[in-house]
């Protein structure tokens, strides 16, 4: 048995390695994403919301979040201050991406700034915006939004301070285009979002073996550890610390967020403990967020215990509830609303905390519910869905287990598509408690 386990994990690490690219290859797979969105996604995204003009400007080591996803692979920063100007003219399918800087912004913006012939950047700008003439000018603005809300003070300042006051007029927020062009979703990326959620399974079940904990000596924190250590080595970035909690028949249930608000210390792992953890990884752009449960089997046991088993299997029926009422144009508030009544009527005690995901793990878009405000989210909450939007699908439900006399709570996030042909998890889902084996 030892044997075909230890084979198995050679095969996950085989696989893992193989589907990683190399710096280089990173690099060129990116930019190709990169000249997809700005070539084909731009121009819809701008048509669709009305507007013909988009400046996002920013200064090295202060870029606006929305600039961060637009930069080439060799463009780690922005450089000195950095204008980018997008100009749709719908009439003629026109679509001009232009950089305000002394060069090329990687092959997809055209550098129109020459400061031999004209000094002052500010003014190169205004020119450009003249000889355009838009109806609207966006730039990025946001109450609610912080993701779209990257145009810093001095940069809007100096920006109205130099436009003519006819231009000022134009100016408004580019919130609806700057959160289509954060949270949409292309094929090509969708193609490598597989591969991303495929990865950071892989990590999760080799975390979740007998070759990371020994009972009775691997501690929560050394399962934590190991995993930021596995990124590491697979040249792959985390983009929230992970955590590894665990439940027991002899401890009282505490928040699902007890971890983070209180601090809990590590445990000690042992037979007949629930694990679970959260853990997301960065890749070319993409990020996952998952939330998974492991069974460490007692001495004697083959298998995860049956309450056990029907316990998960509320968890997955609250996911597929909720994941049903998607629909476009339908807003987060009402799916949460839609969703949690549901599974109160089927006798669960779900809690539904779901956020976008893509560029950013915490990510701007629609928002579906939050632990603390289960009764709808105001404002981000009512922002409707779309399609071609990714999410972490990131909810629980509580479940008395009388074998234990207690609560125990089936938490669960998974990377979750929504398109034209509906919702689909980006690449499978936990279905079943994975079985630890120790002995």
């Amino acid at each position: 048995m030892k044997k075909t386990v230890t084979f198995l994990l050679l095969l996950i690490a085989i696989s893992l390695n193989a589907q990683i690219l190399s710096e280089r290859d990173r690099a060129t797979m990116r930019d190709e994403i990169l000249a997809d969105r700005f070539t084909n996604l731009l121009p819809k995204l701008m048509d669709d919301t009305g507007f013909d003009m988009w400046l996002v400007i920013a200064r090295e080591y202060n870029e606006d979040p929305v600039m961060r996803t637009m930069l080439p692979a060799k463009w780690l920063n922005a450089r000195r201050r950095t204008m980018l100007v997008f100009y749709r003219d719908k009439a003629t399918n026109k679509m001009e991406r232009i950089a305000v800087a002394r060069y090329d912004v990687g092959d997809n913006i055209t550098s129109a700034w020459d400061k031999e012939k004209q000094p002052d950047q500010w003014a190169r700008l205004v020119e450009i915006i003249k000889e355009r003439n838009p109806k609207n000018i966006g730039i990025n603005v946001s109450k609610h939004f912080g993701i779209v809300d990257g145009l810093v003070k001095t940069d809007y300042d100096e920006l109205m301070n130099v436009l003519p006051q006819q231009y000022k007029e134009r100016v408004v927020s580019a919130e609806k285009l700057a959160i289509g062009w954060i949270e949409t979703r292309t094929d090509k990326e969708m193609k490598l979002y597989n591969q991303l959620v495929d990865v950071t399974s892989a990590i999760i079940d080799e975390a979740f073996s007998n070759k990371v904990i020994i009972p009775g000596k691997t501690t929560t924190d050394d399962v934590v550890w190991w995993m930021r250590q596995k990124v590491t080595e697979l040249g792959l970035e985390t983009w929230f610390h992970p955590t590894i909690d665990l439940q027991r028949d002899n401890e009282e249930l505490k928040s699902h967020i007890y971890s983070f608000t209180k601090g809990e210390k590590e445990k000690v792992i042992i037979p007949g403990d629930l694990l679970h953890c959260d853990f997301g990884i960065t890749y070319i752009t993409l990020n996952t967020d998952c939330q998974r449960h492991a069974y460490v089997l007692k001495e004697g046991e083959t298998e995860v215990p049956q309450f056990l088993v029907e316990a998960f299997k509320k968890g997955n029926r609250i996911q597929d509830i909720f994941t049903s009422n998607f629909k476009a144009g339908r807003t987060g508030n009402e799916v949460l609303a839609m969703s949690l009544k549901q599974g109160k009527e089927e006798g669960m005690r779900p809690s539904i905390y779901t956020h976008p995901l893509g560029t950013y793990g915490h990510s701007s878009g629609t928002t579906l519910g939050m632990w603390d405000s289960q009764g709808g989210v105001p404002v981000t909450g009512d922002y409707p869905l779309h399609h071609n939007t990714v999410y972490a699908i990131e909810l629980n439900t509580t479940v008395n287990i009388p074998q234990w006399n207690k609560d125990i709570r089936i938490m669960l996030e998974e990377a979750g598509f929504y398109g034209k042909d509906g919702f689909r998890y980006v690449n499978k889902r936990q279905e079943a408690i994975k079985a630890i084996k120790v002995f």
